[in-house]
Parts: structure tokens; C-alpha cells; sequence
């Protein structure tokens, strides 16, 4: 369950969350099962957020830095993270249908068993990243780097712009 005082610093607006971010730099906030659904959220600081099972479903989180950030079980369907840093944050069983992650970062990220399913991954960055059993049916992959993730059962039907090895 969120933090009632988090959640309403968040409903402040992301500016005022992000200060409060930059006033508690060692606070691990705690939005899990948080229903954000359809707020804008661009350019907000959820480093090492917990995120977990939260209600992400088309949010504008553009330019977001989620670094770190517990994502386990959440839905971000249909959101825009176009140019989202995500480095090292826990995606595993996350729901991204229909995502916007056009260039965003997810270098070593733990992303298994996360629905990719008709995301828009053009130019995005997966290096290191853990993506067994990740499902991309329909994706669109140009340009997406995946150098060294793990793609062990993963579903790759229909994907356009990227060819997997031995597919």
C-alpha cells in the first residue's frame, strides 16, 4: 500500500515532488499499488521509487529518470516514455502494451517476463538486460540495442524493424 504522505506529494504536482526529491535524496519512497493512472508525470524523479504494482496506464512519463525504480507487476500500458532513463530498475512482470519508449534507456534493467506486446521501441537501449520470457509480439524495434540482454523465450511474433538472432 503507497505512503499517504508520498501519494499526496505526488498529486502536488511534479515539480514540487521533485524537490522533495532533491530535499530527501536517501528516502525511498513508496508508491506501491498506486492508481496514477493518466497523470502527467513528465521529467518526474522516481529513483529507486517503489513503483511495485502501481497504476502507470497512460501516464506521460517523458524524460522521466527512473533509475533504480521497483516497477514489479506495474502497468504502464499505453504510456509515452519517450527518452525515460531506466537504468537498473525491476520491470518483471510489468504490462508496457502499447508503450512509448522511443530511446529510452534500459541498461541492466530486470525486465522478465514484461509485456512489450505492440510497444514502440524505436531506438531504445536494452544493454545487459534481462528479457527472458519478455513478450514483443507486434513491437516496433528499429534501431533498439540489445548487446548482451537475455533473450531466452522471449515471443518475437510480428516484430517490426529488428531481426533476432537465429529467428
Amino acid at each position: 500500500m503507497a505512503d499517504p504522505e508520498h501519494l499526496e506529494m505526488l498529486k502536488r504536482g511534479v515539480k514540487a515532488w521533485n524537490e522533495w526529491r532533491r530535499d530527501n535524496v536517501y528516502l525511498i519512497p513508496d508508491l506501491y499499488g498506486a492508481d496514477l493512472r493518466g497523470m502527467d508525470l513528465q521529467y518526474v524523479h522516481f529513483m529507486r521509487t517503489n513503483l511495485g504494482e502501481a497504476n502507470l496506464a497512460g501516464c506521460n512519463l517523458r524524460k522521466s529518470f527512473l533509475v533504480g525504480a521497483y516497477l514489479h507487476g506495474a502497468d504502464l500500458s499505453g504510456c509515452d516514455l519517450e527518452g525515460a532513463d531506466m537504468r537498473g530498475c525491476h520491470l518483471s512482470e510489468a504490462r508496457l502494451r502499447g508503450a512509448r519508449l522511443v530511446g529510452a534507456v534500459l541498461n541492466k534493467a530486470l525486465a522478465v517476463g514484461v509485456d512489450f506486446s505492440g510497444a514502440d521501441l524505436r531506438s531504445a537501449m536494452m544493454l545487459g538486460t534481462n528479457l527472458e520470457n519478455s513478450d514483443f509480439t507486434g513491437a516496433y524495434m528499429e534501431d533498439v540495442d540489445l548487446t548482451d540482454a537475455r533473450l531466452k523465450g522471449v515471443k518475437v511474433e510480428g516484430v517490426r524493424g529488428y531481426r533476432f538472432p537465429g529467428r
